[in-house]
């Protein structure tokens, strides 16, 4: 089974999934804080692959691709990075990035390097669902990689069930139409939203993204879906703090606060 869907059925409540981006505060500390994350209780981690242009992103991702790719990164390099990773970590391990980098790797060759470093699923965010359908599908389930779709608050309904009949593993609910960042807590109009897609009794497990960096943020969250995915929050505090041992002890510090 893949690690993914085992995740969520052996524990599907108050997950919590970090993202960072591959290659930044240092270029070869991606194995580590992978390592260091798993050690810490986190349940799911997305790697970021460092894009010049991502336009999904805030200023803080935005600048942490930024100073990966200057420190040398590249998805060659990652999964050359990865490739022993399965000997010392056993949860999720998905890629978030966009589409360039890896159609410029190429699309199958790609998912056969996943399968060579344990990568259990990927986020494309500017990978429209009728060209994943059309173009990509084939290809990632014949590699048992999931393809993890986006679905915000201006989302149909229509489209949502679409995506839930046609994916697998879990879905990726953002929780504003916004770029990513941090925010305080879920004003009404937010909380409306997640109520109506628990409504909509999906067939899939989802995490909610996008502005979760507290307890407030993270609770809501956990109450509304399987848990929450934090990245800008833990991105700075890989830059503030000494190491990334203090940055998700601190991060999970916050969240029990």
């Amino acid at each position: 089974m893949n690690r993914i869907n085992q995740l969520f059925s052996d524990n599907p409540k108050n997950l919590l999934s970090i993202y960072f981006c591959a290659g930044d505060p240092t270029l070869d500390g991606t194995v580590e804080i992978i390592q260091t994350l798993e050690k810490n209780g986190v349940a799911m981690i997305e790697i970021g692959i460092p894009f010049s242009d991502p336009m999904a992103d805030g200023i803080v991702i935005q600048n942490a691709a930024t100073r990966a790719l200057r420190n040398g990164m590249s998805l060659k390099l990652l999964f050359q990075q990865l490739q022993n990773i399965r000997e010392t970590v056993k949860i999720p391990l998905l890629f978030m990035g966009y589409l360039n980098p890896i159609m410029q790797f190429g699309f199958e060759a790609f998912c056969q390097e996943c399968v060579q470093c344990g990568i259990d699923g990927v986020i494309i965010p500017d990978l429209p669902f009728k060209d994943y359908q059309e173009q990509y599908r084939t290809i990632a389930e014949k590699y048992d990689i999931r393809i993890i779709m986006l679905i915000t608050p201006e989302t149909s309904e229509e489209r949502i069930l679409n995506i839930d009949a046609n994916t697998d593993g879990l879905i990726y609910m953002v929780s504003s139409a916004a770029t990513t960042g941090t925010q305080k807590d879920f004003n009404e109009q937010k909380q409306a939203y997640f109520r109506r897609i628990n409504q909509m009794e999906l067939r899939n497990p989802r995490m909610i993204g996008f502005g979760i960096s507290n307890k407030a943020t993270f609770d809501a969250a956990c109450e509304n879906a399987s848990g929450g995915i934090i990245g800008s929050r833990f991105v700075t505090l890989l830059e503030e703090e000494p190491n990334a041992e203090s940055a998700i002890k601190k991060l999970i510090q916050d969240l029990n606060e």
